[in-house]
């Protein structure tokens, strides 16, 4: 090493040059003496834990970039790591080395293949940096040059620590300067006799005298004669060693006596006291406060409201006084709170908005009232309603604010309860239509009528109301909730669920990408929901038809969508459920007629617009007529006769049938009893009975009034249920079956083969007859498998001990296959049409004999 240049450097540091200036001649004067070297210093920032580049000169200036700042620590590159374990860390090759991962692409297009770190150290073994050295050939460093390395390394802690200890000096001095000439409290230095040395200007304006006629007095010439004694003794012990805080009180110039509370410090040179120093405050105008607190605090003490009172004077808003309420309304103790803002009682969940209105209010110095949601200690919220004003002095300025405090959270939760209760369904503890209405609105503003997707989901579970009737309200409860659950678990929580009571769920989807999204999200809604539940011990499985609708240009408003999508769930319901429909124009128009005529259908109720037509029942044994089934007809004044197939179903959905189905009996049993009277006959008369009406809790009950009061032979009369009618509660249908069957009432199972039971499902259930349906009739004469199965069903029936009906015969041929395998029922068109009772006394009249020939 070059003596000269390693002087100069000295002389650089002796002279205070800048560090970096320093650095920078460091690693020049090591590059020229080590070939091929580059080198770096970087100084150690422990607050941050970071090392920052102060010199580079010989590296390429993209990596001293790059390197500007390391974090210190294990595997942070090659300084780093040094640093971190106060080690030299050689790497012989960064392109292979892990921890030189972020570095490797740079150094590779740098040329940078070694790197060896001194970790740099100070006074006390105080970590200051890290030296490097970088070359461009893979290798560890030459043992050769560490002696080199340590006077190197040594040389740049020098320049560290006096750049330091320099940079400590100036900021100590700069603290003091600061203490001293920008406290707002008064700040003076004493000698040992007591004579000003220094004053700031606070100490000045307070005394009413200018820097220069203070400095040189004693202090005993401001302090009120009264108070010169405790001054005296407390300047004394501060002279002799022992800080000293007492109050006194001063004249400044103008005669006005202050009140400062003071703070004797003893001044140490070397261990021995040279003066005291003064810190003083005015407290004149707090003494003053503080007495008048007093008597207020006497007044306001026996409040049942929590009370504070805030220093406005104080930017920070302290609060000075609390009464014993308040303590207990917030769980703080007085020494907690007092001297402290009252923002201590907010929290994550305090409304911002209204804070930020508080402090608006209180910055214009006016009265505020407001409810916040506050904290106590314990962490527990209450809501506050508080009332904040000001409280003026003499002369107009704002020096307080009182709050008065009031618990207000039973009221608040009583609201937020029945606001809760008014907008959630009770079961399930989803929004209800309310809820769903107002979060509709608002979604449907924001997307509009072609903007982003906006769909609506009604779900109706299939066959729930056997839950109840069988295993009780509380599992059917039980059941909707684990329903909510599971549709919760699907919707997204951008998007709303609610419930419309009972088990119609409505979703709101708001976050759909395009309609096969829709799609995937119904089925996978379909299939979590077909899973069965477990529930007090039943297994339970419930499935779900859901309509979907999205907004469009021909909606009048968003509770439209809602409409739509019940629509479409109805279609879903009637294609058999567990599965979905969209929402189409036609339905509307489909659901507008379908109100018309559900309105017309009431008229018609009131007006008794109904017909009943007769169509006879054929004995295989004896060729003539045993009797009839009697069959509704709605003759509409514009429409003409509407096919029951129309109106049927939509009176089964609104109650209607009730009425329509005594109407239907009533009218049968007169007319077959006025028929049966007139010509000495024992004409039976076949009634269909709707699944809704002979459910009726009173059915059987009517049903016999009715027979009693129109002189009906219960053995003249029959009744035909289709299957579904015993798929519901069959051990109640069941029984009321058997309470027919003892009355002498025929009962026939209609449209045998197209619902859901079995043969052998028949020989549980008290029955006459089975009638089977027309649809296997039609094609007996051509399709083998109609023919096998109306076969079977004959067979079979026999067995049980039931007659055979077949309706629907149309032609000889149908006719002459029933004939042949042994039914012994029929009817149709080939023997007759269904016809009023008129035309059907005429027809007994005129071709009955000639029938009873005929198919004898």
């Amino acid at each position: 090493m070059e003596e000269n240049t390693f002087l100069a450097i000295q002389d650089m540091i002796a002279r205070d040059m800048a560090l970096d200036d320093v650095l920078v001649a460091i690693c020049r004067m090591i590059e020229s003496q080590l070939a091929g070297a580059m080198s770096s210093v970087m100084v150690f920032d422990k607050s941050a834990q970071l090392l920052h580049l102060k010199a580079g000169p010989g590296l390429p200036e993209a990596y001293r970039v790059a390197a500007r700042q390391v974090p210190v620590g294990p595997d942070f590159g090659i300084c780093g790591t040094a640093a971190h374990r106060c080690e030299i860390v050689a790497c012989p090759d960064i392109l292979e080395d892990p921890r030189c991962a972020c570095f490797r692409e740079l150094a590779e297009r740098e040329n940078l293949r070694a790197c060896t770190s001194y970790p740099i150290f100070g006074g006390g073994d105080r970590l200051l940096g890290t030296f490097a050295l970088y070359y461009r050939v893979p290798g560890l460093p030459d043992a050769r040059h560490d002696e080199l390395i340590e006077k190197v390394t040594a040389l740049t802690a020098v320049a560290i620590e006096r750049c330091q200890e320099r940079r400590a000096l100036r900021e100590s001095e700069q603290r003091y300067r600061s203490l001293f000439t920008q406290n707002p409290d008064c700040v003076y230095s004493l000698d040992r006799q007591g004579v000003f040395g220094s004053a700031n200007s606070t100490a000045c304006r307070l005394t009413g005298l200018s820097e220069p006629a203070l400095l040189g007095r004693h202090y005993s010439e401001l302090v009120v004669p009264d108070d010169l004694p405790t001054a005296e003794a407390a300047f004394q012990r501060a002279v002799a060693g022992d800080p000293q805080h007492y109050k006194v009180r001063i004249l400044n110039t103008w005669g006005n006596q202050l009140t400062l509370d003071v703070t004797n410090l003893p001044i140490l040179v070397d261990g021995v006291v040279e003066g005291v120093y003064g810190i003083a405050k005015d407290v004149t105008y707090r003494e003053i406060r503080e007495t008048e607190l007093r008597i207020l605090r006497r007044s306001v003490e026996s409040a049942t409201n929590g009370i504070v009172i805030a220093d406005a004077q104080n930017r920070e808003l302290p609060l000075i006084y609390v009464n014993e309420p308040f303590l207990a309304m917030t769980g703080y103790t007085r020494e907690e709170v007092l001297g402290c803002n009252a923002r201590f009682l907010n929290g994550p969940e305090t409304d911002a908005a209204v804070l930020a209105l508080v402090r608006e209010r209180l910055a214009q110095q006016q009265d505020v009232q407001a409810t916040l949601l506050n904290y106590r200690k314990d962490g527990t919220t209450f809501w506050n309603d508080m009332f904040l004003s000001p409280v003026p002095s003499e002369s107009g300025e704002i020096t307080h604010y009182i709050g008065m405090q009031h618990d207000v959270t039973g009221k608040r939760n009583r609201e937020a309860q029945l606001e809760y209760q008014a907008n959630h369904e009770p079961v399930t503890g989803l929004p209800n239509r309310t809820l769903l209405e107002k979060c509709l609105a608002a979604a449907y503003e924001h997307v509009g009528l072609s903007g982003p997707l906006l769909a609506v989901l009604y779900v109706d579970l299939d066959d729930f109301k056997p839950v109840n009737d069988t295993l009780g309200y509380m599992v059917g409860d039980e059941l909707l909730r684990r329903v909510a659950h599971r549709l919760g678990a699907v919707i997204s929580t951008v998007d709303m669920l609610a419930s419309l009571g009972g088990d119609e769920f409505v979703a709101v989807l708001r976050g759909m990408a395009d309609e096969l999204s829709i799609v995937a999200l119904v089925e996978q809604t379909l299939r979590k929901l077909d899973r069965p539940y477990r529930i007090g011990g039943h297994d339970i499985h419930v499935t779900a038809s859901i309509g979907i609708a999205i907004n469009n240009e021909n909606l009048r408003g968003p509770v439209e969508l809602v409409h739509h999508a019940d629509m479409a769930m109805y279609l879903a319901k009637r294609q058999g459920g567990n599965t979905y429909h969209w929402y189409t124009p036609e339905m509307t128009a489909t659901m507008n007629e379908r109100v018309v005529l559900r309105r017309e259908l009431h008229k018609a109720i009131e007006a008794e617009s109904f017909e009943l037509h007769y169509q006879p029942l054929v004995s295989a044994t004896t060729g003539g007529i045993e009797g009839f089934e009697a069959l509704i007809r709605w003759r509409h004044l514009e429409k003409g006769l509407v096919s029951p197939a129309t109106f049927i179903p939509l009176a089964e959905q609104t109650g209607q049938i009730e009425a329509i189905g005594e109407w239907v009996i009533r009218r049968a049993c007169r007319d077959i009893v006025a028929l049966n009277r007139a010509r000495g006959t024992q004409y039976t008369v076949a009634v269909n009975i709707s699944p809704l009406q002979f459910h009726l809790r009173d059915f059987l009950e009517r049903l016999l009034a009715t027979l009693a009061e129109t002189g009906m032979p219960a053995d003249c009369f029959a009744i035909e249920l289709t299957e579904g009618v015993l798929m519901e509660n069959a051990a109640s249908a069941i029984a009321t079956l058997n309470a027919l069957r003892e009355k002498g009432i025929e009962v026939s199972i209609d449209d045998f083969g197209t619902g859901f039971s079995s043969l052998s499902y028949l020989k549980r259930l008290p029955i006459s007859k089975v009638k089977i349906d027309r649809s296997f009739i039609r094609e007996i004469a051509v399709q083998k498998e109609d023919a096998a199965i109306v076969q079977g069903i004959i067979t079979m029936s026999h067995h049980l001990g039931l007659r055979v009906v077949a309706e629907g015969i149309e032609c000889d041929s149908q006719y002459a296959f029933l004939a042949r395998h042994g039914c012994d029922v029929f009817q149709g068109y080939l023997f007759a049409r269904p016809m009023k009772i008129g035309a059907l006394m005429s027809y007994l009249d005129d071709y009955a004999p000639a029938l009873g020939n005929k198919w004898a």
